[in-house]
């Protein structure tokens, strides 16, 4: 059997959860289960983004950022 506890929520926590649901029978429970596999999944996006984010900004700076262009523009 599945342990179970109680948390205790303030009430327009749960009038917010009410609002969300899918179908009326969906359990409490469901409902927070979803966030947090949504909150997981966007924080691996997240990660993932600012990984490309920095490996670009370096790439764009050896680019750019180079004796040759500014010999160029002082020209």
């Amino acid at each position: 059997m599945v342990e179970v506890t109680t948390i205790q929520l303030p009430k327009e926590v749960v009038l917010e959860l009410k609002e969300v649901k899918k179908y009326p029978r969906q359990s409490y429970a469901e409902i927070i289960s979803e966030m947090i596999s949504s909150f997981k999944q966007a924080k691996r996006t997240n990660q993932y983004d600012e990984f490309l984010h920095n490996v670009q900004q370096r790439k764009m700076k050896e680019l750019w950022d180079n004796k040759e262009d500014e010999i160029w523009e002082k020209a």
